[in-house]
């Protein structure tokens, strides 16, 4: 009797339902709280947006505010101590294995609430129902599922349901997704595409991706990596149940310009991790063109420089020590040294906030007019290449 309920199915059908409610859960908390409250980079018609909100509610008890709120606070304070769950800061195993308790801490914290969950549901279901009776959602679900498959299934395909999002949301994405993995943009934070293609967590694997582009409906960036939650709003937006307002911007190209100007600048700081990106290139060309002159150097300049090869690619995330390792290996060779200082310069131009349009633009003309008079050619032809930015 404890096995029988309204649909009966072999052992292995139980587990196809457990992972399709599962599968259903994710793309619930990457379209609706993620894409489309946190960061607003979706519409939902009101019958996709009560949906998810209520599937939420049976099967996480997560309240809207507190999730949004949280996460835009993880992106505005990535990797500092005021992050909620930077494995960084915590530590992977206890963000992997824990990262639902360090929620639920900063669930608690009303500051937060108050200046990040703004413009998320205050209507009377969000007040009377999701937000004040989260348990009786659970409730339901498990009385659901025990009707329908019998007690132990029920309970087991229950028990799924509540486990899925804090390990695979809280723990995997924001633990995994800020220490292990590949990186195609450069951000100052530590996230990272856990694999291309993202099927399991609904595209929330490519993490990087996110973090370059936060306000991007889609998560993937290269022609070989897949967002699955993508082709769900895709679908939505087939069936008029949702309306993309932000993707992440794709380069383009022209002739190249005598000169920037204000559309270059533009375009520029738009795709400045594809800038940074095609930099870096220019860094290791260079890098091997000056390794063919290691017969001029010392021994230990050249083993140096050798294994800051990948230093020399990332040079934002150096220590101290490797800093000051770096700048004793380039001592010997102006090109490098030049090519790695006005990485910075060029960095620079949307780092700094406060300086005007004229300024800017400038400060871009100046790079490139020294670039082009370097005499370095990896150097020059990437000058080139910024000018062509449209």
């Amino acid at each position: 009797m404890i096995f029988s309920g309204l649909i009966d199915l072999p052992w292995w059908g139980y587990v196809l339902v457990a992972l399709g409610l599962t599968h259903v859960t994710i793309a619930s908390v990457t379209i609706f709280l993620h894409r489309h409250q946190a960061h607003r980079a979706l519409d939902l018609h009101p019958i996709a947006s009560h949906f998810f909100r209520f599937w939420l509610w049976l099967t996480t008890g997560m309240v809207t505010k507190e999730w949004a709120a949280i996460h835009r606070k993880h992106h505005a304070k990535c990797e500092t101590t005021e992050d909620p769950h930077s494995p960084q800061v915590y530590g992977i195993n206890r963000v992997l294995w824990a990262g639902v308790f360090l929620y639920v801490k900063e669930s608690g914290n009303r500051e937060t609430m108050e200046r990040y969950g703004h413009g998320t549901p205050d209507d009377w279901l969000e007040r009377n129902v999701y937000a004040r009776h989260q348990i009786f959602g659970l409730t339901l679900m498990g009385v659901i599922n025990i009707a329908l498959f019998g007690l132990v299934p029920g309970a087991l395909i229950l028990l799924t349901q509540m486990v899925w999002i804090p390990f695979w949301a809280a723990g995997v994405i924001n633990g995994i997704g800020h220490f292990f993995g590949y990186r195609n943009f450069g951000c100052a934070d530590a996230s990272t595409n856990i694999v291309p293609w993202g099927i399991l967590i609904g595209g929330e694997e490519l993490h990087n991706n996110h973090h370059a582009f936060a306000s991007s409906a889609k998560l993937s960036a290269k022609w070989y990596e897949f967002d699955i939650g993508w082709m769900y709003i895709r679908m939505l937006e087939l069936l008029g149940l949702a309306s993309v307002k932000k993707v992440a911007p794709k380069p383009r190209f022209a002739a190249p310009k005598p000169a920037a100007d204000f559309d270059t600048l533009h375009a520029v700081i738009a795709n400045r991790y594809d800038v940074l990106s095609r930099y870096a290139k220019s860094i290791k060309k260079t890098y091997h063109e000056e390794l063919q002159r290691l017969g001029h150097w010392s021994p230990g300049d050249a083993r140096a420089l050798k294994s800051l090869k990948r230093a020399l690619l990332r040079v934002q995330e150096l220590s101290e020590a490797e800093r000051a390792r770096l700048a004793e290996s380039l001592k010997n060779s102006r090109a490098l040294a030049t090519v790695v200082a006005m990485s910075h310069e060029l960095a620079a131009l949307w780092e700094r906030s406060t300086a005007s349009k004229e300024q800017l633009l400038r400060q871009l003309q100046d790079w490139c007019h020294r670039a082009d008079s370097s005499g370095i050619v990896p150097l020059q032809d990437f000058s080139r290449r910024l000018r062509c930015y449209a």
